[in-house]
């Protein structure tokens, strides 16, 4: 079992050396949060588009971070505006993909799910399928020849009324690269059974659904998402532990609904730097993720937003390692289980938790020795 305690775990330097190298997999990540400053300076100057704060790549990365960090979901949202703005067109949608795909390999990710909003990109005329089509051509051009596969998460928002729309259009493009369907927005207000003809269609069609639930709003949005909607996964879902009571003696009591997410292995999208950003949790060390993984929830670690939260997955790990002493062991767990929760077929997953995972760790864990 892997360890719990921060004796175990190396050294914070030598750690995040190990989490950089080290496989990982990343199922919850946003293209329109995870763009590179200097790209959307330089889209943002092509297209004539004149509304940034600053056109200094640093003050930027800085004033998107400044902005999402306010401890407020609908706040944090506001930050897409600019990044929305600069991938109206087929190659600005193709650039950030291509370059996404870069920045995981760069970090050392094998697999990873990104999704996006289609109908957030037709403002310049794009039809819904002409961004898909530029997206996953992106993601094709960025990870060619590289050591990750990437499959694509068509996602729609729940404050708008396309989800029946982009549902379908999720599945005429399911062969080239789309591999399940999402939504997301904020959360108060607009519960994910508002869309259920969209679930139904796509559990008609065996097609994969994970929502946004339990990030902003509590125990109702899990359970609508869950029972009604047909999730296979939960986009966040840290207030789950509303469902659990700790006693004075540290032992936990698990409600229904937190019993049914453990027994059932419903994988966790956990996303602790942005989950701090928004108000879902006080701070890393306070973030439930802590408790869930002791408890053997299936929780996943992921960045949800790269460039608004200033993160890579690697340094999720890192502070994941601070707080709670977490070392390879507690990381290679943590990655098969998202392995194992992604929306690839069974072969494919199989074969990037036996060649490309499981080897990985066990050279950085052979250094240590």
């Amino acid at each position: 079992m892997a360890s719990d305690t921060a004796d175990a775990a190396p050294t914070n330097s030598r750690f995040a050396i190990q989490a950089r190298e080290a496989p990982k997999v990343l199922l919850h990540d946003h293209l329109d949060g995870s763009m590179r400053p200097a790209t959307v300076i330089e889209l943002a100057a092509e297209q004539g588009y004149d509304n940034l704060p600053t056109t200094d790549p640093d003050d930027l990365a800085k004033w998107f971070t400044r902005g999402a960090d306010r401890r407020n979901l609908e706040m944090y949202l506001e930050t897409f505006a600019h990044t929305g703005a600069v991938t109206q067109t087929r190659d600005g949608l193709m650039r950030a993909a291509a370059e996404s795909a870069e920045d995981m390999a760069a970090d050392g990710i094998v697999y990873a799910e990104i999704r996006f909003a289609p109908e957030l990109h037709t403002e310049e005329g794009l039809t819904l399928d002409e961004v898909v089509d530029a997206v996953l051509e992106g993601f094709r051009i960025g990870s060619a020849g590289k050591p990750i596969a990437i499959g694509t998460l068509c996602t729609a928002m729940r404050t708008a009324a396309r989800s029946y729309e982009i549902a379908e259009l999720a599945l005429r493009h399911r062969d080239a690269g789309v591999v399940g369907f999402d939504i997301a927005g904020a959360e108060a207000g607009f519960p994910p059974s508002r869309h259920l003809d969209a679930f139904q269609l796509c559990m008609r069609e065996s097609f994969p659904i994970t929502i946004h639930a339990g990030e902003a709003f509590g125990l109702p949005s899990i359970a609508e998402a869950l029972n009604y909607c047909g999730a296979e996964r939960l986009g966040h879902g840290v207030r789950i532990v509303d469902d659990i009571e700790i006693g004075a003696d540290g032992s936990a009591t698990l409600g229904r609904l937190a019993a049914w997410v453990r027994d059932r292995r419903i994988p966790l999208e956990m996303c602790p730097t942005s989950n701090v950003n928004t108000g879902a949790a006080p701070s890393i060390a306070e973030h439930p993720i802590g408790l869930l993984r002791r408890l053997r929830f299936r929780v996943t670690v992921n960045t949800d937003n790269r460039l608004m939260s200033d993160v890579q997955l690697s340094d999720e790990f890192v502070k994941l390692n601070e707080a709670f002493g977490w070392g390879l062991d507690d990381m290679e767990w943590l990655t098969i289980n998202a392995m194992k929760s992604a929306f690839w077929p069974f072969e494919q997953r199989l074969r990037i938790i036996n060649e490309q995972i499981k080897p990985g760790y066990a050279r950085l864990k052979a250094a240590d020795l």
